[in-house]
């Protein structure tokens, strides 16, 4: 298993990544996907059923890659999974399909990654219908205070979307985020993780060094590594 280092700049969620010095680096594999987890130094991997890629004629094959993929060595967390009610299919079917991912996540005990769109709802209800053990990590949050200490009081982690962090917009929120329960990603968008570590660590008062550190150890309290 590959494992980042006190000084690396963690890009904790990210697609088509490729490996960067100092920079280590959790790649989403999509289990519609062709690609599969490798042991490249710098790289390790999430993999799930993203609810875009999810249909009825699929999801049978999908849990059985997840199952499989879910066992290698570099790969640490489950998903991203979870509810879209822009794109993907009906919802019963979205939340059959979480379901089973969160029932791989607390059997293996490696962590979940959430993707969700205006179904908080529905994600709250599972996530207490399921009595969760391991921590979810809701990617691409760009929501309001309020709404990430609903989710962090369940014992959520928020990683902020990467256009949304490096807006001044996102200051305030990121100011009042207890800084033990969140990360940064670059979710395969065109912006560098350290332009973000930068940008955040002016928000808190940081220095990079000790932004670095902060997120190392969200890591390894995350992952249980």
């Amino acid at each position: 298993m590959n494992l980042p280092v006190p000084d690396n700049y963690i890009d904790i969620h990210n697609h088509g990544a490729i490996a960067i010095e100092n920079v280590f680096t959790v790649e989403n594999l999509i289990a519609s996907e062709e690609r599969t987890p490798d042991e490249t130094p710098g790289l390790t991997y999430s993999i799930g059923i993203h609810p875009w890629y999810l249909t009825p004629e699929n999801h049978k094959e999908l849990i059985k890659k997840v199952i499989i993929f879910s066992k290698h060595a570099n790969v640490i967390a489950l998903g991203e999974a979870g509810f879209d009610r822009i794109k993907g299919p009906e919802i019963n079917l979205q939340r059959d399909i979480f379901e089973k991912q969160i029932i791989i996540s607390e059997e293996i005990k490696k962590p979940l990654y959430i993707h969700c769109v205006r179904a908080w709802d529905e994600l709250l209800a599972v996530r207490k219908k399921m009595k969760t053990k391991m921590p979810w990590l809701v990617h691409g949050f760009r929501g309001k205070a309020e709404l990430a200490e609903q989710l962090i009081s369940r014992g959520m982690y928020i990683s902020l979307w990467f256009d949304f962090a490096i807006r001044p917009v996102s200051t305030p929120l990121i100011k009042t985020l207890p800084p033990d329960k969140f990360f940064l990603e670059t979710d395969g968008g065109d912006v560098s993780i350290v332009k973000l570590y930068e940008k955040v660590a002016v928000d808190l008062e940081m220095s990079i060094q000790q932004l670095k550190h902060l997120f190392f150890s969200n890591f390894i309290n995350f992952f249980g590594t």
